[in-house]
């Protein structure tokens, strides 16, 4: 019995309301499909989406911040400062500090409980694939990593109460990771030598899934100032990373310049490259196509301009 695809979703800065992903799952659904054509009878049904609103978590602290903020006299652009609150501000909130970690936390249990959801949905033990943009890869990231660490020091006591014993919702079933319009690389100056990205496979994949790889692609348009390659920082993200991918994005206004950060999630070619692994996954999972020998030797990848 082949097991469904759990799918979370984790949106990039800013007030983001649920439905953010709906465009991508139509496409993703549509592709998947034909894809596996007549390999299963509802290719639909072997895809479990869930989407992370972490923006919900830092909202209303933002607005009482703004609500003090514009009670100040003297103060212009004020629609920009708006802005800069509700879309800086959760970077800036983002930082696990050593004594107040409250957003850090806030954010992460509201990853662990689409975690949880996707397990009842899809099962305890179905392979995990995470499509995150923006900050929420950095939220990927770190969430996933934390949790490959097992300590509440690193998780937060919080967040560590809400897991259960599911190996989805332990990450032992993390086998693809897709990034877009990244920032990692931005962040990695926060850690000796570009910092230790998260590992896929995770050691525990094999004992669920023996015939599963791990894949992290990381997408990233040219112009987009924000997204960035990431096998470049260190020998590490180049074991890690499957391939930093060059991708075109955004609408005929914005594909030629930085607005192109805001176009990852309704394009064509991201939902290719995504549905491709997906498939792949599927197809591994249920014993149907076998490990490419060059991936399981570590072969180098290339960065392939797409688009």
């Amino acid at each position: 019995m082949p097991h469904p695809i759990a799918i979370a979703f984790i949106h990039g800065i800013g007030r983001t309301m649920p439905g953010y992903s709906a465009g991508m799952q139509r496409a993703l659904k549509r592709r998947f499909a034909a894809r596996v054509g007549r390999e299963s009878p509802d290719p639909c049904s072997q895809l479990v989406f869930e989407e992370v609103n972490w923006s919900a978590a830092l909202q209303h602290r933002e607005n009482r911040l703004w609500s003090r903020l514009d009670a100040a006299d003297n103060m212009r652009y004020g629609r920009l400062r708006r802005f800069l609150v509700d879309f800086a501000a959760d970077a800036i909130a983002y930082q696990p500090g050593t004594l107040d970690r409250t957003a850090y936390d806030a954010i992460h249990r509201q990853v662990a409980a689409t975690m949880a959801r996707l397990a009842e949905r899809a099962g305890p033990r179905a392979p995990l694939c995470i499509i995150a943009h923006s900050l929420g890869t950095v939220i990927a990231s770190n969430y996933v990593y934390d949790l490959m660490k097992r300590g509440d020091s690193f998780m937060g006591r919080s967040v560590s109460a809400m897991i259960n014993g599911t190996p989805l919702e332990r990450g032992e079933t993390f086998a693809l990771f897709h990034t877009m319009g990244s920032p990692i690389a931005l962040w990695s100056l926060r850690y000796p030598r570009f910092g230790e990205p998260v590992r896929l496979p995770t050691t525990t994949l094999c004992r669920h899934h023996p015939g599963l790889e791990g894949t992290w692609i990381n997408m990233y348009d040219p112009h987009d100032v924000v997204g960035y390659p990431l096998r470049p920082l260190n020998a590490s993200y180049r074991t890690a990373v499957t391939e930093d991918r060059a991708v075109s994005v955004g609408w005929f206004l914005t594909m030629w310049n930085p607005l192109c950060h805001l176009g990852y999630w309704n394009n064509g070619r991201v939902a290719d490259a995504v549905a491709d692994s997906l498939a792949a996954v599927w197809r591994q999972s249920t014993g149907l196509a076998v490990a490419e020998p060059a991936r399981r030797a570590g072969q180098v990848r290339r960065v392939r301009k797409v688009g």
